[in-house]
């Protein structure tokens, strides 16, 4: 087992915040990281993607999971080498190109290293640049839970998604364009002429009603923003088709509850799903675009400019 060096420890950096609030809490540091304990790996960090999960996180949004221990690390999905394994991971050996999450208690990849439970990480495939790995996980399993796990997509139904150019929404565009789904998306008025660019056979603008030939029509409609109603989601769906929505409202909780065919999404980044979306991506059919990329030393910035209004089309990517 590789022990980190007095070098390797004293020179590497991390966003971490103080307490939970805005962007302007953010701050690189110096930190030193801990050795693995049993069940995970220690992993140098070639690339991290945004989510909004993360500035939620720190947001404290979810400080009945995160806690009140600071500092608190920030981000989740990354990809990079393994460095060491904690005791009883047989999976993974130093060396190895992977790509994962870190867990939500934890976060912590945006960052030159970090720690994960071996549970959340898949080996990640030599045709993949270390850029586009890191934006897979959180976006590719949401997606894939949202319409296979949840939805249960197959070959050649109709798909209606919602937020479509969002990072889920584009992942589930993608997902069911290699199921050879048709597929209908609502997008905000400025991404319409790129509707056809991503794979929809139709692109509608969410300032709008939805037409009214378009009625029960859906196989599988997909909330991936958690604006339509649910008598929105009942008028797209057809008689046998289901609705999978990424937004746990007390309302829809409930009818879901009393609905088999309505379903809250929870993404599970487990390995085994994972798996699925790193297939697709090794095979070309899941690429999702990358709007810009900045250095570790730049990422505040970055994400207050996103916080702020800052929209592009695709992920943002940090490289330590």
């Amino acid at each position: 087992m590789k022990t980190l060096s007095a070098e390797d420890t004293a020179t590497n950096f991390r966003l971490e915040y103080e307490r939970y609030g805005g962007s302007d809490e953010v701050r690189l540091k110096a930190f030193h990281p801990r050795p693995p304990r049993a069940g995970e790996i220690a992993v140098q960090v070639r690339a991290a993607s945004v989510n909004p999960m993360d500035w939620k996180t720190r947001r404290g949004d979810f400080k009945f999971v995160t806690g009140w221990s600071f500092p608190r690390a920030m981000g989740a999905d990354f990809a990079g080498i393994v460095e060491q394994v904690g005791k009883g991971v047989t999976a993974f050996k130093e060396g190895d190109a992977v790509l994962g999450s870190t867990p939500m208690r934890a976060s912590g990849a945006f960052a030159t290293r970090l720690i994960t439970t071996s549970r959340l990480v898949v080996r990640k495939p030599d045709g993949l640049s270390w850029e586009k790995a890191s934006t897979l996980p959180l976006v590719g399993v949401a997606a894939w839970c949202g319409l296979v796990r949840s939805a249960g997509l197959m070959r050649g139904c109709r798909v209606f998604v919602n937020g479509a150019m969002g990072g889920v929404g584009l992942a589930a565009v993608r997902i069911a364009r290699a199921f050879d789904c048709e597929v209908v998306g609502r997008v905000s008025p400025a991404a319409l002429d790129l509707g056809g660019s991503i794979g929809l056979a139709r692109t509608l603008d969410y300032t709008k009603e939805v037409p009214r030939e378009l009625a029960g029509r859906f196989d599988v409609v997909f909330d991936t923003q958690g604006s339509l109603s649910p008598a929105q989601q009942d008028q797209l769906v057809s008689a046998k088709g289901r609705i999978a929505d990424l937004e746990p409202t007390a309302r829809k909780v409930l009818l879901a509850m009393l609905s088999r065919r309505r379903k809250i999404v929870f993404a599970n980044l487990k390995a085994e799903n994972l798996e699925k979306v790193v297939d697709l991506a090794a095979r070309g059919l899941l690429d999702l675009p990358i709007a810009r990329v900045c250095p570790l030393a730049d990422a505040p910035q970055m994400l207050s400019d996103i916080e702020n209004g800052a929209r592009r089309f695709g992920k943002f990517v940090i490289l330590p």
